[in-house]
């Protein structure tokens, strides 16, 4: 890494510190205060203010003898002001008689003089609205007799003045009550996912990223991140600590806008390299809010350049789009070529969520989703780059039923048009249902076609509820590659479940079952299982996942009706032809936590450009260059054997927004029978330092 890298990373850790001290905090008001609440906390305030009100009120104001003969019940409604000098002042009082409104401004007249309500700590005037009951809670002049009521004073805005009069109140997390997803990081959910998997709960955990709403039903976000927050009366205290960055909130809207970065120092050792330092250098911002109880959006804007460890950094080149730029970063975007021979690869999400029903949420955006209980998934992973989607959540009884659109991209040179990428899309759905309190059961299909003949984005997908295999079969054959999947998870009890996937990227019976190994035979199995609070050990969690995905899984004879993203998988992240062993245990401990991963796989590559002999490792290749019908077994072609351990220790600096300190170690030990340009056989060493916002997931296992 040059003087240069290290130098920008330096400074930018410094302008963070300076933009967290500078930055303007939001806005904060305080209600009036009379002299008996002076010493409540300033979360009491209200409440202490309407009840002092009211109490002077009611031991003040007399009802006029005529309201009394005429047998009046009815409201008054006045609307008043606490002044910047601690002065109460009637602006308006609606009653049915002259003699209420004298009567009521008497009682106001007498009212002493409080200190003023505060806006950033400054003083400044608040205006309310009150509803008065007459004749309940009051002595007439002839009676002392007085009832318990329940009124009390509402701010409202001054529509003479109503720039001035529009109120902002103190930031209170509504995201956690919000249509927004909790951004989706292995470690941050399974802060949560013991709760989600609970016997009898009705959650549905396989379609992710989570709602902050669907969680909340069984773990709750406020308290549960308040307890992490550390004692801050500093405004450069609670916003390091504690706090999003600046944030504004009224009535029916709020936003929070955050600085992020993810800045990572390290060293490889590998006898192959001449490369020994490693860095990743992301600058980003979040903004994200709410208006009304409805909508919400979430928008992130990453600037990056870096360099991995040197397996990673030849799958990225080897994965190039074709136009000229060097690399795509997997699971992010395309790279530019930076200096020294690194990345430089800018990344944008964002994405709108509406519910306008506890029945019904849509969300547009640029992202990622990701289908399934376990670390990996054979049916729909965030391990590729994001991609434009559009999906719609369904909930009633015991069903989640999910419907997602994606467009994607072909980037390779062999299907590029006109010099623009080539656009595919997918289309799927997932129904997940919970048949008991212990067993859930889920079903998938999914369609990919593209644009040719000019189709373009075939309206029979659109249907939320139609069967894409039908569509797939009617379009024709080659209109479009579907493929169906099976899921299920059980609980055994709180504290252990267990979990599957089945994908079928062709179903036929007779090559399942049968001895000969037939390549039509496509498919592939996840088999898992959670324990939470492992041995007593409250918050650890344990982990055994197994997967297994046959050759040519994913493929297609149509060149671009693979199921692939950028040059990446839309599932597991080493495509197919393969079987994994994962073990996985995590802790945490208040802001602490750590995670150590161990992965063992056997893998076949292909031998050679996959248009000579097609092995089925690649999801790119043509079924129709097979080397054999019969006898297809997984790891053939060029087989390689790959461990990898992982250990990560951290420190969570700001909950809120997820912002963590951690150190990472990366051990990595590849065979591989023939020689391999991308995959060679070398013994790696991978460590890390950095300073992380932790809202998507890295994955460094290929």
């Amino acid at each position: 890494m040059s003087i240069k890298k290290a130098i920008s990373i330096i400074l930018f850790l410094l302008v963070i510190a300076s933009v967290r001290a500078q930055l303007i905090n939001g806005n904060f008001e305080k209600y009036p205060v009379f002299d008996s609440c002076e010493q409540v906390s300033d979360a009491a305030l209200k409440e202490c203010f309407n009840q002092t009100l009211i109490s002077k009120i009611k031991a003040d104001f007399v009802i006029p003898q005529d309201i009394i003969d005429s047998s009046y019940s009815g409201d008054m409604v006045v609307l008043f002001e606490v002044t910047r000098e601690g002065e109460f002042k009637i602006i308006n009082v609606t009653a049915v008689s002259e003699a209420l409104r004298e009567a009521l401004m008497r009682v106001f007249e007498k009212l002493p003089k409080i200190k003023p309500a505060t806006y950033n700590g400054r003083p400044t005037y608040m205006q309310f609205s009150m509803p008065i009951p007459v004749p309940e809670g009051f002595q007439s002049e002839s009676s002392n007799e007085e009832d318990n009521v329940s009124y009390g004073a509402t701010p409202v805005e001054d529509l003479e003045s109503e720039y001035d009069a529009i109120k902002t109140f103190p930031f209170k997390n509504r995201e956690y009550d919000s249509q927004l997803y909790v951004p989706f990081s292995h470690q941050t959910y399974s802060r949560f996912d013991q709760e989600m998997n609970a016997v009898g709960t009705n959650a549905h955990t396989s379609s992710k990223p989570f709602l902050y709403t669907e969680v909340n039903n069984y773990y709750d976000f406020k308290q549960k991140r308040e307890t992490l927050y550390k004692d801050k009366s500093s405004w450069f205290g609670r916003k390091l600590w504690n706090e999003h960055m600046v944030t504004l909130q009224g009535d029916d809207y709020w936003f929070t806008l955050d600085p992020a970065a993810d800045l990572q120092l390290g060293f490889e050792t590998a006898d192959n390299e001449d490369q020994s330092f490693t860095y990743n250098n992301t600058r980003a911002v979040i903004f994200q809010g709410g208006l009304g109880s409805k909508l919400n959006f979430y928008t992130v804007f990453y600037e990056s350049q870096g360099s991995f460890a040197g397996y990673y950094n030849r799958l990225a080149r080897s994965i190039a789009p074709d136009g000229g730029n060097p690399a795509i970063v997997p699971g992010r975007g395309i790279a530019a070529e930076a200096a020294d021979g690194n990345f430089d690869y800018p990344v944008a999400e964002a994405y709108l969520s509406y519910s306008p029903s506890k029945y019904f949420n849509f969300q547009f955006g640029h992202g990622k989703n990701f289908i399934g209980d376990g670390y990996r998934s054979l049916l729909l992973s965030d391990n590729a780059s994001p991609y434009p989607f559009f999906k719609m959540s369904t909930k009633f009884w015991k069903f989640k039923y999910t419907n997602t659109w994606m467009s994607l991209r072909d980037v390779r040179s062999d299907v590029t048009e006109n010099g623009s990428f080539r656009t595919k899309f997918m289309a799927n759905h997932y129904l997940s249902f919970n048949a008991t309190k212990r067993l859930n059961l889920g079903f998938f299909e999914n369609v990919i076609w593209t644009n040719d003949n000019d189709r373009g984005f075939d309206l029979n997908y659109l249907n939320p509820i139609i069967f894409y295999r039908a569509i797939e079969f009617s379009t024709g054959s080659r209109g479009g590659n579907a493929l169906i999947g099976l899921s299920a998870k059980y609980k055994f009890s709180d504290r252990f479940n267990a979990y599957a996937q089945v994908i079928i990227d062709e179903f036929s019976t007779g090559a399942v079952f049968s001895s000969n190994k037939s390549f039509q035979n496509k498919q592939g199995v996840q088999l898992g299982v959670k324990y939470y609070d492992a041995f007593n050990i409250e918050n650890l969690q344990l982990q055994l996942e197994y997967n297994q995905v046959r050759p040519y899984v994913y493929s297609n004879n149509e060149i671009v009706l693979n199921y692939g993203h950028n040059n990446q998988s839309m599932a597991h992240l080493w495509g197919a032809n393969f079987r994994e062993f994962i073990a996985i245990a995590r802790y945490q401990n208040d802001r602490w936590y750590g995670t150590a991963k161990a992965i063992y796989g056997k893998r076949g590559f292909e031998l050679g450009a996959i248009d000579d002999v097609y092995y089925g490792g690649s999801i790119y290749g043509n079924d129709e260059n097979i080397p054999s019908e019969f006898g297809i077994e997984i790891g053939q072609g060029n087989t390689a054997n790959t461990l990898i351990g992982n250990i990560e220790l951290g420190y969570i600096v700001n909950p809120s927004t997820n912002f963590k300190l951690y150190t990472n170690v990366l051990y990595r030990n590849h065979t591989i029978d023939q020689f391999d340009p991308v995959n060679f056989e070398e013994s790696t060493v991978w460590v890390n330092f950095g300073i992380r916002t932790d809202i998507f997931n890295w994955y460094y296992d290929y």
